[in-house]
């Protein structure tokens, strides 16, 4: 070898050390994993469990002794339940914090806004927003849903408000990505169920008065009004109905109807509002465990991202490496039927550890998804506000 060209081989192997170097500390180091949740905004209430609950998970892991070997290292970001603050905190997820999945996207505009960003750097993107436009973005298989879309849900929501005897049904909307889609689902279940959908009105939800809508809506005569709303602006609408001397059905989804809505607006003024959620799974052994650490009945937001985050350590374990990529391509194989079912993933890896196939079912219900990444199908749940309370009314 002539002198010239050992320099040159010399060169280039200064120049690949840092590059090996970097690539064996990728391999070797801890698994990073984000959250993106709302601790702040209309979602607030929901964000500081969810992460909580994901911490949890993390930490059986690690004392368990991780994930191939290496500890599982979370970085949490607060979305604000906004778009342009939720990019923001994304991109440091992703280009600085350099994780392999984001985990908990709530609100559908921000997971909207988000999703490029994941599926262009090839970051998996696990999310509880509902909105049917999210899955049919060109995501390339790197968004995983555990909330039923809003289609599943309009649909229940119409079915039961029928059952319940509602005839005419008139919507009002706060302006988010779902509230056309909902409507429209909605309206198309009720008249096949001999009911009527009179109309719907979406409105801003940063507005502090909704009297020109509710006068809008109450011009119709309804009989149900179906809120699809955040619990901000639910507080100002009830407040308004009860001083209109409404006294029809009022139905809301679950997120909106949480604690913080009767302790804003009254028992009085909250009383008889009628909300749905997807349910999780009240009988799972996870389901004990996140109700032990949050000290409640947890929300079915906390019990999602349980699943979320034991998902992508299983997906991991199964692909035997912590990318994006990996997850994206094993995380339906570790909910596989013909594997055995665990509840948790410190279970999971174990068996995967042996060479066996796992099917796991979690917090929120059997993980499986369409192509889509659509969750195939979950249980729902009906409360009543009464006396200051949530009454549980069905299981569904």
């Amino acid at each position: 070898m002539t002198l010239r060209l050992r320099r040159r081989t010399a060169l280039l192997g200064s120049l690949a050390a840092p590059f090996i170097s970097r690539l064996a500390a990728a391999q070797t180091g801890p698994i990073r994993l984000g959250t993106l949740t709302p601790q702040t905004g209309a979602g607030g209430p929901y964000g500081p469990p969810m992460v909580k609950t994901v911490q949890a998970v993390v930490a059986d892991i690690n004392a368990a002794g991780g994930v191939l070997g290496r500890k599982i290292e979370l970085v949490s970001e607060d979305d604000e339940t906004n778009p342009d603050s939720a990019v923001r905190a994304a991109r440091k997820l992703i280009d600085v914090e350099k994780v392999s999945a984001i985990i908990g996207t709530w609100a559908s505009a921000v997971t909207t806004a988000v999703a490029p960003l994941c599926w262009e750097n090839k970051v998996m993107l696990f999310t509880v927003s509902g909105a049917d436009s999210i899955t049919k973005l060109p995501h390339n298989g790197y968004i995983i849903r555990t909330q039923p879309n809003t289609y599943l849900q309009s649909g229940m929501a119409a079915q039961f408000l029928a059952k319940s005897g509602a005839k005419s049904v008139f919507a009002l909307s706060a302006q988010t990505p779902f509230a056309v889609d909902s409507y429209n689902r909605l309206a198309e279940v009720l008249a096949a169920s001999g009911a009527k959908a009179l109309g719907d009105v979406i409105y801003d939800p940063a507005k502090t008065s909704f009297r020109s809508e509710i006068d809008q809506a109450l011009k119709t005569k309804p009989d149900a009004l179906f809120l699809n709303s955040y619990t901000p602006d639910l507080a100002v609408i009830l407040r308004e109905l009860y001083r209109a001397g409404y006294e029809g059905k009022k139905f809301t989804y679950g997120y909106a109807a949480n604690a913080k809505l009767i302790e804003s607006v009254g028992a009085e003024v909250a009383e008889g509002l009628i909300s749905f959620a997807p349910s999780p799974d009240l009988d799972s052994p996870s389901y004990a465990r996140i109700k032990a650490l949050l000290g409640n009945e947890p929300d079915p937001y906390s019990c999602q991202v349980y699943d979320h985050i034991s998902l992508a350590a299983l997906a991991i374990a199964k692909a035997g490496a912590a990318t994006g990529s990996a997850i994206h391509d094993s995380v339906r194989a570790v909910g596989n039927r013909a594997g055995s079912k665990v509840t948790d993933a410190v279970a999971g890896l174990k068996l995967l550890a042996a060479g066996k196939e796992v099917n796991f079912e979690g917090a929120s219900g059997p993980c499986k998804f369409t192509a889509l990444g659509d969750i195939e199908g979950c249980r729902f749940r009906f409360d009543v506000a009464e006396k200051g309370k949530y009454r549980l009314l069905s299981l569904i």
